[in-house]
């Protein structure tokens, strides 16, 4: 069962998705739900189905506090590099929040400090604390509602069931079609990018 951080104010869940992609933005959303939420089906988004999480996500935007979601662009990504990005597009959430909170509870090991704010990083927060959960929910779904609309423009990518991510699939669609201005340059797109021949 996750729970919330025992303090005595609100805390702030930040997650971020599609970070291993190689098309697509980077997806972060930042969450403050009430002291007293329970949901006994919400959990980490990689542990749930589809179905779950999509069912999930009018529930977490209905009842949380204060909610907002960020995409950073593949242009932004290949600038500043995925990890600044992530971390970007965290902290851009928690500042769209309404909130007085001023105390992040981040998924993972790495964060930028915020002025005026607070902030632990949880190694598998989104398996231990409810608010990170459902940032985690609310980043998968946005960011997978984007790549469905991006799979309309290029379908031969099949993102509609990839969401961006290096599948077998995907890597054939890149050696056949070549990539999209929704891919990122700074990643290796296929294996065979850093063999050389002599």
């Amino acid at each position: 069962m996750l729970k919330n951080f025992h303090v005595s104010f609100n805390e702030i869940g930040t997650d971020e998705a599609g970070r291993g992609c190689l098309a697509g933005p980077v997806t972060a959303a930042a969450v403050v739900l009430p002291e007293n939420f329970t949901n006994t089906l919400l959990n980490d988004s990689k542990k749930l189905s589809e179905i779950k999480r999509f069912s999930l996500k009018p529930i977490i935007e209905e009842f949380a506090l204060s909610f907002a979601v960020t995409h950073i662009e593949p242009l932004i990504i290949d600038d500043i590099n995925i990890l600044n990005a992530s971390i970007l597009a965290m902290q851009k959430s928690v500042l769209k929040l309404d909130t007085t909170a001023r105390h992040i509870i981040v998924d993972g090991n790495r964060f930028k400090p915020m002025k005026n704010y607070s902030y632990d990083c949880i190694i598998k927060g989104d398996g231990k604390y409810m608010s990170i959960a459902a940032a985690s929910i609310l980043a998968k779904t946005y960011r997978d509602e984007v790549m469905n609309v991006l799979h309309e423009e290029f379908p031969m990518y099949n993102w509609k069931q990839n969401k961006g991510y290096p599948t077998k699939e995907h890597r054939a669609a890149i050696r056949k079609y070549g990539i999209t201005k929704y891919h990122r340059k700074s990643f290796r797109q296929l294996p065979e990018q850093l063999k050389i021949n002599i």
